[in-house]
């Protein structure tokens, strides 16, 4: 039997960037929020909030171009997102999401998950592409496993169920009393892409 049908679980842990100036880079990614962790002396790895894979640099790493990166940020709340990140200092492109003929300036008019985008750049011209994701497609996400790592996103998913449980009540006629079961249901079809509950 082949990987195929018998799959080994494997997680994406590192990503590598090219950065010229180590000290700068690590400088720059602790000053918007990403962890540093702990590593051998000769790699530099840092994990933004929330996120299980880390990136690394290094001055024997790679020998890719410095700022020849470019990888994607998912955010649940893309407009905070970005404020953030202007506050922090951090130059951040317009917002713009997926029309029918392509990119479009602004967010997506109905804020659908994958469609609104922004860019910024770190000091070597890594480039980052934050795209706003708060319901997956069906199969990304194991459902046995769904978690929330940070309480911002957890509100927001929360906010989210609410509003739908308020659309459910309406549909019922009827309060919910068992509305904490009804929440963790949506909540974890809404990370997973599975079918949500009416």
């Amino acid at each position: 039997m082949g990987l195929r049908e018998n799959p080994i679980d494997m997680k994406l842990e590192v990503v590598i960037i090219p950065v010229a100036d180590v000290d700068r880079a690590r400088d720059f990614y602790q000053g918007i929020g990403w962890r540093l962790d702990v590593t051998p002396p000769f790699v530099v790895q840092l994990t933004p909030p929330g996120s299980w894979c880390s990136v690394q640099f290094g001055a024997t790493l790679t020998t890719a171009a410095p700022g020849s990166a470019s990888n994607y940020l998912v955010v649940g709340d893309i407009v905070a997102t970005r404020d953030a990140l202007v506050a922090a200092g951090v130059e951040v492109s317009d917002f713009s999401h997926l029309g029918a003929e392509g990119p479009t300036p602004g967010l997506d008019p109905e804020r659908r998950s994958y469609f609104s985008r922004a860019k910024f750049s770190d000091p070597d011209g890594n480039q980052w592409l934050l795209q706003e994701i708060t319901t997956r497609l069906p199969g990304r996400v194991d459902p046995g496993v769904t978690s929330f790592s940070s309480e911002h996103d957890l509100a927001d998913a929360m906010r989210r169920a609410s509003v739908a449980h308020g659309e459910h009540e309406k549909r019922t006629g009827k309060a919910d009393p068992d509305w904490p079961v009804w929440y963790s249901r949506y909540m974890v079809a809404e990370q997973s892409g599975s079918t949500l509950p009416t």
